[in-house]
């Protein structure tokens, strides 16, 4: 059995696990009770009524936080000729064409989103061993694979995310810091429900939602009240 640390079991007293919070609630209090010597990030874990093993059931798409992830986002640009300029003006950290290809097959990942031209992508089809694992394949659906580098760029630095199900059905993402305010929050939160409701698979049936908690990285997973959820308007 899991062990849990003195500080932990003090703060889970503190949840009641019968009772749905709305998304307010649980965010106030995470921030009251977080108690760790950084900045936690704020994560929804979402299990949805999906069974990716069938083809119209996979979900996968992104989302933009408007008020960012609170974590500065360091982007690798695979892309030859004028485009390595531009995406250099672009703000992006590491910009290569073969040789950054090598250098990934060598092991260097020090990177967090890996953009590619459609022009380089039967050479980095050697790199899938390696990036797939990690979740840094270019892939389109995700939007990584574009012409649009600049603009790419920008979106992912500003807070663009990528999100699917896990083969359980489950969806995983960081919605912003917790020394944001909770407006901000629930602001990011809405846009991440929104998005996950306007790319409801084809397959999927009978209830979509089955579950959402909120947690903090060292923190505990709050049940949230989906209706409160939906309910909540963007200001």
């Amino acid at each position: 059995m899991r062990k849990r640390s003195r500080r932990f079991l003090q703060i889970l007293k503190q949840v009641n696990k019968n009772h749905f919070y709305s998304p307010q609630e649980a965010c106030n209090l995470l921030q009251r009770v977080s108690n760790v010597k950084f900045i936690e990030t704020l994560e929804a874990h979402i299990s949805l009524g999906l069974d990716p093993k069938y083809a119209d059931q996979q979900l996968r798409s992104t989302v933009i936080l408007p008020k960012g992830t609170g974590k500065i986002m360091k982007v690798a640009v695979i892309t030859q000729g004028e485009k390595i300029s531009e995406a250099f003006s672009a703000g992006a950290e590491i910009v290569g064409s073969e040789d950054l290809i090598n250098d990934i097959f060598q092991g260097r990942l020090d990177f967090d989103k890996l953009i590619a031209t459609p022009d380089m992508m039967l050479l980095i089809a050697k790199l899938g061993r390696i990036l797939g694992p990690k979740g840094l394949m270019p892939s389109p659906k995700s939007g990584t694979v574009t012409t649009e580098i600049k603009s790419t760029i920008n979106a992912f630095k500003a807070g663009k995310l990528e999100y699917k199900v896990d083969r359980t059905g489950i969806v995983h993402l960081p919605i912003g810091k917790l020394n944001f305010s909770v407006n901000n929050l629930l602001i990011n939160l809405k846009s991440l429900q929104e998005s996950i409701d306007n790319n409801r698979p084809l397959g999927s049936r009978g209830k979509y939602w089955k579950s959402l908690y909120l947690s903090s990285t060292m923190g505990p997973a709050i049940p949230i009240n989906i209706n409160l959820l939906r309910d909540f308007k963007l200001g």
